[in-house]
């Protein structure tokens, strides 16, 4: 990304990209902006106005970035850039990417964002980690009047948070929030082991279980990889039947 520049603004939401983007530099972009969402709650503003794009490689990276992180609690990918024509702009390499022709009006978009509607808890690698998280959840679904998803939520992020406790062994954030009548989670970790899931492990086999579990109770679940680590996330939906896990 030699002849592109990343600056993050630490007291605000914007990311400026300055200089030339190629598909050479796409890839760093990316890592980036993820990394950026993963640290901060709320949405993010990629600001091109000092960029110039070479190709559409550089250019669908922004539209990329916001696929990545659509199931993410609370997060979502801005653009502040002179050369489109608003919100509704038709070029197709930013495939519905919300765009703006001033920063200010990009800025406004995120303050409009009910970032009270976040909860977020750091949390060290040790056995008290899922207590923690469930009754961050607990305290979120009451919050939001979902309480018909405390149980299969607290099973989920039990299962996230005890993986990194047992595989990842780094600190992590636990992440949710409400979207419409969907609630998301999601825990961010430092260690870039992704998680695989292989269907049912036999009976006689001890452990192994819990991506069966958040793939019992979720709607949807997945993993994605930041520079540093990764984020595991799932989404519950209240009309979901959960199976019974006796």
């Amino acid at each position: 990304m030699s002849n592109c520049l990343v600056e993050i603004d630490e007291s605000s939401a914007v990311v400026r990209l300055t200089g030339v983007l190629d598909a050479a530099g796409a890839e760093a972009v990316r890592a980036a902006l993820l990394a950026r969402l993963a640290d901060r709650p709320g949405p993010v503003v990629a600001d091109v106005t000092g960029l110039r794009i070479l190709d559409e490689v550089g250019r669908g990276v922004f539209a990329e970035v916001r696929r990545e992180v659509a199931d993410w609690p609370a997060a979502d990918l801005l653009l502040c850039d002179p050369a489109v024509d608003g919100p509704t702009h038709p070029d197709p390499a930013l495939a519905g990417v919300p765009a703006f022709t001033t920063l200010a009006g990009a800025l406004a978009a995120v303050a409009a964002t009910p970032l009270a509607a976040v909860l977020t808890a750091d949390l060290a690698p040790t056995v008290g980690a899922a207590r923690q998280a469930r009754e961050l959840v607990t305290t979120g679904c009451q919050r939001w009047g979902m309480p018909m998803l405390v149980d299969p939520a607290c099973i989920a992020l039990t299962e996230m948070v005890n993986n990194v406790v047992a595989h990842a062994r780094t600190p992590m954030t636990v992440r949710l929030a409400p979207q419409d009548s969907t609630l998301h989670l999601a825990v961010r970790d430092h260690s870039s082991r992704l998680p695989t899931f292989a269907g049912l492990s036999p009976p006689n086999r001890a452990g192994g279980r819990g991506l069966l579990l958040i793939d019992t109770v979720a709607r949807r679940w997945g993993s994605s990889a930041i520079p540093d680590g990764k984020v595991v996330w799932c989404v519950l939906h209240p009309d979901d039947e959960v199976a019974h896990l006796g």
